[in-house]
């Protein structure tokens, strides 16, 4: 079967929706494409189960737009739509996709309507729009599995040596921890860990990010998209500015600050966090 799913919202969000679809495509056997702004393609060339991604713009599209994309996804014989967008436009189109079953949380085109979870970690929120169709999801124990090219390349550019690497990700922007900060802790942790290797989530490119994350013992970040990626990856993350809801129950996982506050965070809390309190 095939499976289409229309994912709006930034990449971090389109992250969370990778175990979703990975379910969907293992338990119903689907063969899965995904409608997703234009940034958003080149996450998606990551999951080894989407066959195709089809850049689409959901804020402010015109009708010849939805248009365009019905007709994009009539060619294939679609037998599932899970729909994260919400509107009039978007129920046209799908109410003439012929798609048997359509899965949203509101909108006339639905043949389920669900209920949008709350205070849920937002890549184990998708279980409520994978019940209808018989689909368990258990987001937290999802892996992205990455090439092994990508991971050689990402190993040889990273710092050598036999000490911890820790990966320093920040948002950057007004509310983030201060840059000073993020500068000062590599060598307040060297005093006591002198082999520690560091590097950043400046990479270029998603998949040299991707394989560079999975390449490290620990991420400290703010910056959603890393935090998002380590989680996928399995690797031990301190998420700053994320509270208890808003990541997985899961060893070494930790989120610690306030939003928008960072500038407040005491570094002796970070250190803690990354159990050398």
């Amino acid at each position: 079967m095939r499976a289409l799913f229309l994912i709006p919202g930034e990449s971090s969000r389109q992250l969370q929706a990778f175990p979703a679809v990975a379910a969907v495509a293992d338990q119903l056997g689907a063969r899965a494409q995904v409608v997703c702004p234009a940034a958003a393609v080149s996450l998606w060339s990551l999951h080894p189960q989407v066959e195709r991604s089809i850049p689409f713009a959901f804020s402010g599209a015109t009708l010849a737009d939805w248009a365009n994309l019905l007709g994009s996804v009539r060619e294939p014989d679609f037998q599932l739509c899970i729909n994260r967008a919400r509107g009039r436009q978007v129920d046209l189109m799908l109410s003439m996709s012929h798609i048997p079953s359509r899965v949203a949380a509101a909108g006339f085109s639905a043949t389920d309507t669900v209920q949008e979870p709350e205070g849920v970690w937002g890549a184990q929120a998708w279980q409520a729009f994978l019940r209808p169709v018989g689909v368990d999801l258990d987001a937290a124990a999802f892996r992205l599995q990455l090439s092994r090219t990508d991971l050689e390349a990402a190993s040889a550019e990273l710092p050598t040596g036999d000490g911890p690497l820790l990966l320093l990700a920040p948002a950057g922007g007004p509310g983030d921890w201060p840059p000073g900060r993020w500068q000062e802790l590599p060598e307040t942790i060297r005093r006591r860990l002198p082999n520690l290797r560091t590097a950043t989530g400046e990479a270029g490119s998603i998949r040299r990010l991707a394989a560079r994350i999975a390449s490290v013992d620990v991420v400290l970040a703010s910056d959603p998209v890393c935090v998002e990626l380590a989680l996928l990856l399995g690797i031990p993350v301190v998420a700053l500015g994320r509270g208890p809801k808003d990541l997985p129950t899961r060893e070494g996982v930790q989120g610690i600050g306030t939003p928008a506050s960072l500038e407040r965070l005491d570094p002796a809390e970070v250190l803690t966090a990354l159990g050398l309190g």
